[in-house]
């Protein structure tokens, strides 16, 4: 065999801060899906997605979303390059959320960014604010990790003002001022409501302080992929139409139950949209993905997303009534306005632990095929797992199997794998 040489070096070659960039763990990183797990771990929908199917769980052979009836092959147009604007689509979503809640003024089509998932929008955002090795933007952990990953790609700075864990996992907008004023080059604030892993619902008062701070320039960034599941209302998206400097992000893969077709938006300010409209890839929605997305905005099909939300809402106060009844189960943390919680696993003594927690977690994933996720290292999450709210059956399973593990756990004897 030839041994071939090269100057090439990686590691002088690549960019310094991508060298060193700690990617964002997915949930199927850690336990894959077998066919036969419940999977409690990444927020995704167990009811399926929000659209009618058939007995086979097929859309129907006839498409009405374009109202011709015609085959579903023939109105997703593979042979063409897909709409670059996704103008139908994007009313659409203004019709959703324009609900004279926050604002008087409708929102329109001008007001969108469409793209993959709301991690295009968190990246694009960066790109189009931040100049790399200057600019900076700010987080409030414990938040979604995409922020930093994508500010670490793009060599940006992260100042954090975490949010207050005596408070309910609220925001400080105080302490975010103080730090807009102390650091021009802070050009994003990122806030995640409901929270991620916390599943509070960040103030709009708090937010509105942040708006209003009398010298900054730069842009508030609401991420809100979880609101379908907070009390109606509760959506800033419409309130863009009063204030240039507030992005709202929202995605289909949450309550509409459409992770697998990554589709997100980010409503904004005409001018801040055509910033990130003229920054993307031409055709960086697929057909199939429009098409779907399309066709779970009709009514028929939201009729299904709201079933499946009361399913959830339904078994997520199950889980409230039931858990606290487990020995070994702690604290609620944060909210009650996602599709997932946050709790404290207890050792023998009474207290939060994260030996307690990860060794849940574990045992739950590789003995009981139980998958939640394990938060204990995030900012105030002590000894904390973060459960997806499943449907009736697994959350059958998952109070079941907890509560032998935790007793086993306790007593220290071996976690044995269900029959």
């Amino acid at each position: 065999m030839v041994s071939r040489t090269s100057a090439f070096d990686l590691s002088k070659c690549a960019r310094p801060n991508i060298l060193k960039l700690q990617p964002y763990r997915c949930a199927r990183d850690d336990y894959k899906d077998d066919g036969t797990n419940v999977l409690l771990d990444a927020n995704e929908n167990a009811y399926g997605p929000g659209l009618e199917l058939d007995a086979a769980g097929n859309l129907p052979a006839a498409s009405t979303v374009n109202g011709t009836g015609s085959p579903q092959i023939d109105f997703l147009g593979l042979n063409r390059y897909p709409d670059p604007h996704q103008i139908d689509f994007k009313q659409s979503l203004c019709n959703l959320r324009n609900t004279k809640v926050h604002s008087q003024k409708d929102l329109k089509p001008e007001n969108l960014f469409v793209g993959v998932g709301s991690d295009e929008a968190i990246d694009a955002l960066i790109r189009c604010f931040c100049v790399p090795g200057r600019d900076k933007i700010l987080t409030c952990p414990p938040t979604y990790g995409m922020y930093a990953v994508s500010a670490d790609v793009n060599d940006v700075e992260i100042v954090k003002v975490p949010l207050d864990v005596n408070n309910g996992f609220q925001l400080q907008p105080d302490k975010i001022n103080e730090a807009l004023s102390a650091d021009e080059r802070i050009k994003i604030v990122y806030i995640c409501s409901p929270g991620n892993p916390t599943a509070n619902l960040i103030r709009k008062e708090d937010i509105q302080k942040v708006l209003e701070h009398p010298t900054w320039n730069g842009v508030v960034v609401v991420d809100e992929a979880y609101i379908d599941f907070a009390p109606e209302g509760s959506s800033l998206a419409e309130w863009v139409t009063d204030w240039p400097n507030l992005v709202v992000m929202q995605t289909l893969s949450k309550a509409f139950g459409l992770a697998g077709i990554r589709l997100g938006s980010a409503f904004t300010s005409p001018e801040i949209a055509t910033l990130l409209n003229s920054m993307k890839a031409p055709y960086n929605i697929s057909s199939p993905t429009s098409a779907i997305a399309q066709a779970a905005l009709a009514p028929k099909n939201l009729a299904v997303m709201h079933q499946n939300r009361a399913s959830i809402i339904a078994q997520r106060e199950r889980m409230l009534a039931e858990m606290p009844k487990i020995p070994g189960v702690g604290r609620f943390l944060g909210g009650q306005a996602s599709n997932f919680l946050l709790v404290e696993m207890l050792d023998s003594t009474g207290k939060p632990d994260n030996v307690t927690a990860l060794g849940a977690y574990e045992a739950m994933a590789e003995k009981k095929g139980v998958v939640v996720r394990f938060r204990g290292k995030e900012y105030g999450c002590e000894g904390c797992l973060r459960v997806t709210v499943g449907t009736e059956d697994e959350t059958t399973r998952f109070l079941k199997e907890l509560k032998v593990v935790l007793q086993n756990l306790h007593s220290g004897t071996t976690v044995q794998p269900s029959k």
